[in-house]
């Protein structure tokens, strides 16, 4: 039995549908992260070198990739 002959065209659709669900997902949250913010994130981050907001961040992100991972896993 070969891998091919095991794998399932729809799984691998949905796979495909449901990663590029998740990158927009995660591209529309942070363009409304950047809009509703009062100051500039990037420049907070990268020129002022603020670590707090740094994690915050990070962890929306991580948040939201568990919240997707979970919707995709039910």
């Amino acid at each position: 039995m070969s891998f091919f002959s095991t794998l399932n065209p729809a799984e691998f659709v949905s796979t495909i549908v449901f990663s590029l669900l998740g990158v927009a997902l995660m591209g529309l949250s942070w363009w409304a992260i950047t809009r509703i913010a009062p100051f500039s994130i990037i420049k907070e981050i990268e020129e002022d070198q603020n670590i707090a907001l740094a994690i915050l961040i990070g962890s929306v992100f991580v948040s939201l990739a568990l919240i997707i991972s979970a919707v995709i896993l039910s």
